[in-house]
């Protein structure tokens, strides 16, 4: 059924607009008043009272071919097929009653491991989001395209959690028998995205394929460093360094031949954003960008990103080709340095140090951190938090099979692995300082040129 409805010669009949252009989405989410234009050309939507992740709606479906694989528990919820149907059937009557849109993507640089996925959303915007996250394909490719997973975005569709089988109106339900996942009950975009991580990272180990919650860069001798860390801690920010060419900011798959990206854009946190530290994520922010929860100016359109006033969690997402010489396609060798990144609010860990492979295993077990404000909601201030491998929320599998790899990579390659420490220093939050952005960039070039 899913496969039927979903087709392009259905599409006169489900009001289904495919594959539209940047300004064709542009112009009909300005048109049905979904968001606005900021005085670079950025579109700035707002996405009401859900503005982060809602990991506590978050479920996987038990299905009999993928339990035994699943770590269930609190991250890894489990939901009857007989709720995801009825989902899935509310899903499908409520889109054939309002025109939605439809982007055909891939998800992995590397075309041997390149997952076709399918997303239609209710909002233009939302799918001018994912148009910019995934890998978009040419012409060639999307005659032949052929999903084999299917994500739908309705955030006006509201669970019912008595009939339901949920926790609140909010759903986010990932069936890796159907290859469908369904997202509800809110209109922050990261779910989206985040979703795509999960089914990735239950996939690929079984492709002998790392998966990693991590950013990366590329020097001039073809050195690759990965930035592990949460959302807050600084993996964007680092690995858009203007030295260095950017290959990806959040996702990317370590297989033997190397690394590669599995988006096609980033998704940077942009609370106190500045030309000044961060000039060319500033510069990204223009035409086809979209920002998410940014305060603007009603007269002149100018963004203020020093304002939380909506959250502290205002996030931009754009094309990776609006960074300057960012590597595309998103591909490279195996990497010279391994860099954890904690923002530690309590003044505990030091600024750098270098771990054996002993100790990165239980560090990327335990990924120690802070919780920022605004990353979920409810997170007002810096809380400790432990998130298994950098991205406990997005880990179908048992976080040991992860660490296994990530062993296993250490060795293979020889790769060094370096804890440094981008939160607060001379004491915790609200007595210290937190660490200078331009002293962590001075460790970490320390770290990849030996």
């Amino acid at each position: 059924m899913c496969a039927k409805m979903l087709t392009t010669e259905d599409s006169e009949e489900h009001n289904f607009r495919y594959n539209l252009s940047v300004s064709e989405l542009v112009q009909t989410a300005l048109t049905r008043k979904e968001a606005t234009l900021t005085s670079t050309k950025a579109l700035r939507a707002l996405t009401g009272k859900y503005t982060g992740r809602s990991p506590k709606d978050k479920f996987i479906v038990d299905e009999p071919s993928h339990h035994n694989h699943i770590a269930w528990g609190d991250l890894n919820q489990p939901i009857s097929k007989e709720h995801f149907t009825s989902l899935y059937n509310k899903a499908l009557d409520y889109l054939q009653k309002r025109e939605s849109f439809v982007f055909d993507g891939f998800v992995g640089a590397d075309k041997e491991y390149q997952l076709p996925v399918r997303v239609i959303n209710e909002y233009a915007w939302h799918n001018l989001f994912v148009h910019q996250l995934l890998i978009r394909p040419n012409e060639e490719e999307l005659k032949s395209f052929e999903p084999q997973f299917t994500i739908i975005g309705v955030p006006g569709l509201k669970a019912d959690p008595i009939k339901d089988g949920t926790n609140s109106e909010t759903f986010i339900v990932v069936s890796f028998e159907k290859k469908v996942v369904l997202i509800g009950g809110t209109e922050y975009a990261g779910e989206l995205k985040k979703s795509v991580f999960s089914i990735l990272n239950y996939i690929l180990p079984f492709k002998d394929v790392f998966p990693m919650h991590c950013s990366a860069n590329i020097g001039k001798e073809k050195d690759v460093a990965l930035f592990f860390g949460l959302s807050g801690t600084g993996k964007t920010t680092l690995s858009a360094d203007p030295q260095r060419l950017l290959i990806g900011d959040d996702e990317h798959g370590w297989s033997d031949k190397g690394i590669f990206n599995f988006e096609g854009g980033c998704y940077a946190k942009c609370i106190d954003l500045s030309r000044e530290k961060e000039p060319q994520i500033w510069d990204a922010l223009k035409f086809g960008s979209v920002l998410e929860n940014v305060v603007i100016d009603p007269l002149t359109g100018e963004p203020d990103y020093s304002d939380s006033l909506h959250t502290e969690n205002t996030r931009a997402a754009y094309p990776i080709e609006h960074i300057p010489g960012a590597v595309t396609p998103g591909v490279a060798g195996h990497p010279k340095a391994v860099i954890f990144l904690t923002a530690d609010a309590f003044g505990v860990l030091p600024p750098i140090a270098k771990l054996t492979k002993e100790q990165a295993m239980e560090h990327f077990l335990l990924g120690y951190t802070s919780k920022l404000a605004g990353t979920e909601r409810g997170v007002t201030k810096p809380e400790a938090t432990f998130s298994s491998c950098f991205g406990a929320p997005f880990l179908p599998l048992d976080p040991k099979v992860y660490a296994k790899m990530l062993g296993e990579k250490i060795d293979k390659h020889n790769t060094p692995v370096y804890l440094i420490n981008t939160g607060w220093s001379g004491g915790p939050y609200g007595v210290g300082e937190r660490i200078k952005l331009a002293y962590t960039r001075a460790m970490v070039d320390a770290v990849i040129n030996g």
